[in-house]
């Protein structure tokens, strides 16, 4: 601070004035609010106040933040084409597939495991198998259709409407399937083409129509004796060998016996040919002995498998089984000449061969 006189009159004495020097004061305050700034900083750093990036607000769902992306400078923009409609149907999924004959296979096996008619993969392999599922071979490539129906091949002189008839459908139907991919406003086919119908109905053969009772088929015509209850298990239609041997040990399917005699000693386990519900457990009179049937119902058809000449019989009437699982024991009662298992299909009352169904 500096002192300087005051102009004064004469004589009297000069009058000294301070001149006030503000530089130390704003230093200390500079001073001060550094050290107010790191205090701030140091207690943000060990997390006692928030930064002002983290103040709270009252909207909790403003506190979530998400990560920050940090792109590499070697990475590659991933670009997508606007498309605002979505396709909920899938094309794949009404394509004709193949599949590979396996070991143990049937038709009606193949059939039930992609959940169709025996039919329609007759239908659909007509070339292959000619209507016969006997011409089923390991490693032989079928034609699986996506639903059930007929699988055509285009011939010289067909039309739209001659096809449709054939197969008892609208000409629509052919039309529209995606998978056949056809303009519909201009459809062209060509011979060789193979187009899917969709509900079509082919031509049937005698392997599936079951063949009715008849006096002196070695069958009865007794079916049940069991009340059914409402919640009993159905059946897949697919059939497998009802115990361990797969041989026939004394008549096999023909028109005086409608069903086969299966190899087995007594006691050997018998099991269920497919999922269903016991519809007769015991005694039969005919000649069967003991015996067991089983009610497969299906979406398509009803199908009732026998187990005759039984030494036991593991379940009861309206019991629910597992495919596979054992329901009694290889005997000789009833009109038998010795142990085996007779064993039958029926299928909407009628009866088919065993071996066409079993795996």
């Amino acid at each position: 601070m500096s002192l300087e006189p005051s102009p004064n009159t004469e004589g009297e004495k000069p009058i000294v004035r301070r001149k006030r020097d503000w530089l130390p004061t704003l230093a200390w305050v500079v001073a001060a609010v550094t050290v107010l700034v790191a205090v701030v900083v140091a207690l943000q750093f060990f997390g006692v106040i928030p930064t002002f990036a983290e103040t709270p607000t009252t909207d909790q769902s403003a506190s979530v933040s998400l990560p920050t992306y940090q792109a590499s400078s070697n990475s590659a923009a991933l670009t997508r084409n606007v498309n605002p409609q979505t396709s909920v149907s899938d094309i794949s999924a009404m394509e004709v597939t193949q599949y590979t004959v396996q070991s143990g296979d049937s038709v009606f096996s193949i059939a039930s495991d992609h959940h169709l008619k025996p039919d329609s993969v007759l239908w659909a392999n007509a070339s292959a198998l000619s209507g016969n599922p006997e011409s089923l071979s390991i490693g032989q490539q079928l034609n699986i259709p996506p639903v059930d129906g007929v699988y055509y091949q285009w011939k010289a002189g067909d039309t739209l409407q001659s096809v449709a008839d054939t197969f008892q459908v609208d000409p629509s139907v052919i039309l529209e399937w995606p998978g056949n991919h056809l303009d519909i406003a201009n459809p062209q086919f060509t011979v060789g083409q193979y187009v899917m119908i969709p509900g079509g109905v082919g031509q049937f053969t005698d392997w599936v129509v079951a063949v009715p009772w008849a006096p002196h088929s070695g069958a009865s015509t007794i079916s049940d004796q069991c009340t059914i209850p409402a919640d009993h298990a159905y059946g897949t239609g697919g059939f497998i060998w009802p115990s361990a041997a797969h041989w026939i040990s004394g008549n096999d399917y023909g028109p005086s016996h409608l069903g086969i005699d299966i190899a087995g000693d007594l006691g050997d386990p018998v099991w269920a040919s497919d999922s269903g519900v016991v519809i007769w457990a015991g005694s039969m009179s005919g000649g069967y002995g003991n015996v067991i049937i089983i009610e497969h119902d299906t979406a398509a058809h009803t199908y009732d498998t026998v187990y005759a000449h039984l030494s036991a019989v593991l379940v009861k009437c309206g019991q629910s089984v597992a495919q596979g699982q054992s329901i009694g024991q290889i005997g000789s009662t009833g009109n038998s000449t010795g142990p085996h298992l007779h064993f039958e299909v029926r299928m909407d009352g009628g009866f088919l061969n065993p071996h066409y169904v079993l795996q």
